[in-house]
């Protein structure tokens, strides 16, 4: 819905603004209700602070079955019987005729007599008496399946005797064939068998059903579907919508793989980046740490394949436009687990990683890594300039080994900006040594966490306002609201803490001189495999939508600017008086003024926005993010339902009057002349 408004100049030019707002901040002086007017001054003068192309990114972590069964596209579960249970997965409508394991029944999982890399095991199948035994595969919580679109089946076959076919199906949830297709072996050796397969019919809960006619055995391997419409068109590649939604808010990084997966339970459980790239199907299986982490949201079946590896995170950051931020363990196992610690004497090997990780993303290609990188397809460099050490260590022992690879790390690769952390909580004793710990060591970049209620992001929007400019830099690395007494799940990514959040994000840009990354946590859910909430974006096996979180850091990310402006209310920052958050910028690449205004208040504001030193432009746009329903949230049935409104901003003798909704955000960008 589009509105018409009125501007013009009067010495500087005056919007007169209704804005709405719910909760009292800091600094409550100005006595505001409904119809009364608020005096803003904008500052169009160089303040020397420059906007980090970096300022807004993205989290990813593998939770939430955010990489297999969401991310990485693939369809099958436990696709080459890897799996510690080599069951899992798969079904067996009569077990008297099948048996997926080592000991019994008419077939058996085989070990490779010479295995390579991560694909050890294949599945032996005989068939007795032309039974036409049965096979099927669950996927992640189903195969979702959409009406005419095609699938990309493949499968390993070898040493048929007596099978003279396979039928391979997707079938619903009562067994209706929505689209079929037939293999037939023909050579001894293992071979590659690729189908397309297009449904019928629309379809979130499928199963592969294969089907095994004749009298004799199999060897099979491999079994894959993948939607060919992936990201970019990559076969074998990434979810599109998926990737559309991180598209879309055009983050300035990318930082990867976690988040608590990066230490692990145990060190032996930890993630090793090395192991994940390579030939897709020679990397590594690793249970994911979250499968069992919390007992309400058990996951015995997550895994990690590793089939989205750091050469696909790298390559997701360049498709993105986004720096690459890879985090690596430092030698400690994650410290609400096992807090195993590898001996600082033992630590060369941790150390190596990192280096040859450097190698890989950035070295030449006569360099055992860079070679490896061209040769699965990308021989330029990924240019990557940040490396974080440790997720979210904490005490003397993770500054020990901070200090190692800060040392070996500096002298071999001073170019690497790298990242450190005072621990997993925003305050507290433990928070204070490492921010000295940090200090001493001439950290560059401080990654903080916080989780907190949404109180907690209003009544904290002028956390940075007394930061030592002198020290590191900080990445607001995890952050996000979590409301209470709401279901949960997806209803806590409600209204209200979205709200909060961009009356947070303006205090990061105000201080943008000294906040240099900030990134929600987590990025993503699957509707049926969820370990944490809220998530940024939620999805199921067919459809995907973004929070009323994620309109907030989109409408922020696409307007971030490249300088800020000073914003005052009677020659102070607004930061909560009377429910009014606010932070300016310009973006001297098109010439825009970018303001930025939230209201957490119950009822409308009027204001006067004046605009020093320097001309505007007559016309101008607002996007508005609004619900009087602080419990409102964006769904699967209603996705759209919080996401920007924009309004016309019309230059008329000085003056713009406009009411906008209570509970707001709002963007205002007007050229500068």
């Amino acid at each position: 819905m589009k509105r018409s408004l009125k501007v013009g100049f009067l010495g500087g030019l005056v919007l007169i603004l209704g804005l709405s707002s719910c909760k009292k901040g800091k600094g409550d002086t100005v006595q505001s209700a409904s119809g009364e007017k608020r005096d803003l001054v904008v500052d169009l003068g160089d303040t020397g602070i420059k906007i980090q192309p970096t300022m807004y990114g993205i989290f990813y972590e593998d939770i939430n079955f955010a990489a297999d069964g969401g991310l990485y596209a693939e369809l099958i579960k436990n696709r080459s019987f890897e799996f510690p249970d080599p069951k899992m997965g798969w079904e067996e409508p009569n077990s008297v005729k099948y048996s997926l394991n080592k000991e019994s029944g008419f077939s058996k999982i085989t070990d490779y007599v010479d295995p390579k890399g991560g694909n050890k095991r294949f599945s032996h199948t005989v068939v007795q008496n032309n039974a036409k035994y049965e096979l099927f595969n669950t996927g992640f919580r189903g195969i979702g399946i959409k009406k005419d679109a095609s699938y990309h089946l493949s499968i390993k076959l070898a040493n048929a005797t007596g099978i003279k076919k396979l039928k391979i199906a997707l079938v619903d949830t009562v067994g209706t064939v929505l689209a079929s297709s037939e293999i037939i072996p023909d050579t001894k050796d293992w071979k590659t068998y690729e189908r397309v397969l297009v449904p019928t019919t629309t379809e979130e809960k499928a199963k592969l059903k294969i089907t095994f006619e004749g009298n004799g055995s199999i060897d099979m391997d491999i079994l894959s579907l993948f939607p060919e419409d992936t990201w970019k068109g990559r076969k074998n590649g990434l979810r599109k919508d998926l990737v559309e939604l991180l598209e879309g808010l055009n983050p300035g990084f990318l930082r990867f793989p976690g988040g608590c997966i990066v230490e692990g339970k145990t060190l032996d459980r930890r993630y090793q980046w090395q192991n994940t790239v390579g030939p897709v199907m020679e990397r590594e299986l690793l249970i994911n740490r979250w499968n069992n982490e919390f007992a309400h949201r058990s996951a015995p079946d997550y895994y990690q394949t590793f089939g989205l590896g750091f050469f696909e995170y790298f390559q997701l950051a360049e498709d993105l436009g986004a720096q690459p931020v890879p985090i690596l363990g430092c030698g400690m196992a994650c410290q609400f687990n096992s807090g195993e610690l590898v001996p600082l004497e033992n630590l060369g090997p941790f150390v190596q990683e990192a280096l040859d990780l450097i190698e890989f993303a950035n070295g030449d290609v006569s360099t055992p890594w860079g070679k490896l990188r061209a040769e699965m397809g990308h021989p330029d460099a990924f240019n990557m300039k940040y490396l974080g050490i440790g997720n979210e260590q904490w005490g003397p022992e993770y500054f020990e080994r901070y200090r190692i690879f800060s040392k070996i790390i500096g002298e071999k690769h001073p170019e690497i900006i790298l990242v450190s952390t005072p621990g997993p909580f925003p305050d507290g004793d433990m928070f204070e040594y490492g921010w000295e710990q940090m200090r001493k060591l001439n950290v560059a970049l401080a990654d903080e966490h916080y989780y907190k209620p949404p109180e907690w992001f209003l009544e904290n929007a002028d956390r940075y306002d007394g930061y030592d400019r002198n020290g590191p830099k900080v990445f607001a690395g995890e952050y996000a609201a979590h409301p209470k007494g709401v279901d949960d799940g997806a209803m806590e990514n409600n209204w209200e803490a979205a709200l909060s959040e961009a009356a947070f994000m303006t205090g990061l840009e105000r201080n943008a001189d000294l906040v240099h990354m900030t990134s929600y946590a987590p990025l993503m859910a699957h509707a049926e495999g969820w370990q944490w909430a809220p998530d940024l974006i939620w999805f199921n096996n067919l459809d995907s939508y973004g929070t009323a979180n994620y309109q907030v850091q989109k409408l922020y990310s696409n307007n971030a600017g490249t300088d800020l402006l000073k914003i005052t209310e009677d020659q102070k920052s607004l930061i909560g008086q009377n429910g009014l958050y606010a932070s300016a910028v310009k973006d001297v690449g098109v010439g825009e003024l970018i303001v930025k205004v939230v209201n957490t208040e119950s009822y409308p504001q009027q204001l006067t926005l004046v605009a020093n030193k320097g001309n505007l432009d007559g016309t101008g746009t607002m996007y508005t993010l609004q619900s009087s329903d602080l419990q409102a949230v964006n769904s699967f049935e209603s996705p759209e339902k919080i996401s920007p409104k924009e309004s016309t901003l019309t230059v008329n003798t000085g003056v713009v009057e406009v009411t906008a909704e209570p509970y707001s955000v709002n963007v205002l960008k007007i050229k500068i002349l």
